[in-house]
Order: C-alpha cells, then sequence, then structure tokens
C-alpha cells in the first residue's frame, strides 16, 4: 500500500516525540545519579504529577519528592557525599496515546552504595509512567516504581569508594 507524504511526516513525527520521550527519562535518571535535585525536579509537570517509588513515598506533586531526593543525594559527612546511586534503564515501552500524552513502562537495574550504613544495594523494577507535553517539551505527569526483587549486603571492610568529579561538582 502506498503511503503519503503526510502518513510518512506524521510517522516521523510520532518517533521524534517517542526518541523525546526517552531522552526525558534518560536525563532524569542521570539526575539522580549526578545529584542534581533541579534536573531531577524540571522532569516533572509543573503541578500535580503522581509519583508513588514505594518505600520511598507517594505524592501527588514533585516538589515532596524532590526535597527529599535533594536530601538523600546531597547528603554529606565531613564534605563527602554518603549515597551514591547508579540507575540503568532498559527495555522502554512507549505508546503515544494522544495529542501531547503518552505512557511508558521501563526497568531499571539499581545500584547504590551508601557508606553510612556501609551496605550495598541492588535492586530491580519496572517503572510505569505517563507523559504530557508541557510547553513544548516532555515532563512526567506519573511516575510510579514497583521493586520486583532487592538485595542488600554488607560493604567489605577493605571497599574503597571514591567519589568522581562529577559527583563533587554537586556539592
Amino acid at each position: 500500500m502506498p503511503q503519503t507524504n503526510e502518513h510518512l511526516a506524521r510517522r516521523i513525527d510520532d518517533l521524534e516525540q517517542i526518541e523525546a520521550i526517552k531522552t526525558l527519562k534518560y536525563r532524569y535518571w542521570r539526575a539522580c545519579d549526578g545529584k542534581d535535585p533541579e534536573t531531577f525536579r524540571a522532569c516533572f509537570v509543573a503541578s500535580g504529577a503522581r509519583i508513588d517509588y514505594g518505600a520511598l513515598g507517594a505524592f501527588d506533586d514533585a516538589d515532596p519528592m524532590a526535597e527529599i531526593f535533594a536530601k538523600v543525594a546531597l547528603h554529606t559527612v565531613d564534605g563527602k557525599h554518603v549515597i551514591f546511586d547508579m540507575h540503568h534503564g532498559m527495555h522502554p515501552e512507549i505508546t503515544l496515546t494522544g495529542e501531547g500524552t503518552a505512557t511508558g513502562r521501563w526497568t531499571l537495574r539499581f545500584r547504590q552504595l551508601n557508606l553510612l550504613d556501609r551496605t550495598e544495594k541492588l535492586c530491580t523494577g519496572e517503572y510505569d509512567d505517563e507523559y504530557r507535553l508541557e510547553d513544548g517539551d516532555w515532563k512526567m505527569s506519573k511516575c510510579h516504581f514497583t521493586e520486583t526483587w532487592s538485595m542488600v549486603r554488607p560493604l567489605p571492610d577493605d571497599a574503597v569508594i571514591t567519589e568522581g568529579a562529577f559527583a563533587e561538582a554537586a556539592r
């Protein structure tokens, strides 16, 4: 079946919108790992984002979660950060649901070093997101995370954790 230029242009636009949503989610995870509360907050709609991170809490706006994020991510002892996160998101399923709306599902592989408790946490789970165009940019309007499994183990006594320049810049 021959496709019209209009049909092809729409398909290309849809693909560009999906890529923009993927970029948003990657920016969000990079902000988490880079200890960047401003970028973290900017990934969500201006008001009314529904967020549910399980044990971390559920919120009807991104501001309270951004405050918790800043408190945890930027916590220092003797001038050094004590929490280090690594988010690896994969397997995106993005569906455009209407003009300026979309849903997404992602798998997360997460690792956290907690120097206060001297523990390492590994976990995986699923994000169930909704997205909305706001002032021409895609933002998360819903972000729910459901943990599939996790493991916490003590850091070995001889473990040496050093902060890189990226984390140091967050101070």
